[in-house]
């Protein structure tokens, strides 16, 4: 009972913050309510008790954000969303598509035959032993290296960004 609540509520989060992207005329706060969205999923995913799919989802989704956050403020006119920028466009065409999408989903999820629930999961799943023997094994150079790549073009990126004062 307890993950079916947390799920609704990650859930409803990740809708109220997928809601707040398109409300504010900040593309900085418009990319931390996306990272909440995600932040929400990856949560979303925990309850289900998918561990890896969730902090990967959390780790991903944290650093990419982060990143289009310092990029937006580095390259966009309006970053903070000052100027009263309306982040809103084709307001009815996109309105249309929510409902249809919406009703499209709720559709699928009430009319489609899911199958039996398992009442337990086998532990000893030897497919998902081996998909975590790969990653911490052979690809784990890969994925350290990618991760200081990102760390260091963050950190050459802020500082292009940064104003260097002339020297008196």
């Amino acid at each position: 009972m307890m993950p079916t609540i947390f799920i609704a509520l990650f859930g409803a989060a990740a809708i109220w913050f997928g809601v707040r992207v398109f409300q504010t005329s900040s593309m900085v706060r418009s990319a931390l309510s996306l990272l909440g969205a995600m932040a929400a999923i990856g949560g979303m995913f925990l309850a289900m008790e998918a561990e890896f799919l969730g902090v990967l989802q959390l780790m991903m989704m944290a650093t990419e954000m982060s990143i289009m956050a310092i990029f937006m403020v580095m390259y966009m006119m309006d970053p903070g969303g000052l100027g009263q920028m309306d982040m809103s466009h084709q307001q009815r065409e996109a309105l249309a598509a929510g409902i249809v999408a919406t009703l499209l989903a709720v559709a699928v999820a009430l009319l489609v035959n899911w199958g039996t629930v398992a009442k337990e999961v086998d532990s000893t799943t030897v497919q998902l032993r081996a998909l975590g023997i790969e990653i911490m094994e052979r690809s784990m150079l890969l994925f350290e290296t990618v991760g200081v790549t990102i760390l260091v073009s963050m950190i050459a990126a802020i500082a292009v960004a940064v104003a260097r004062e002339p020297k008196r």
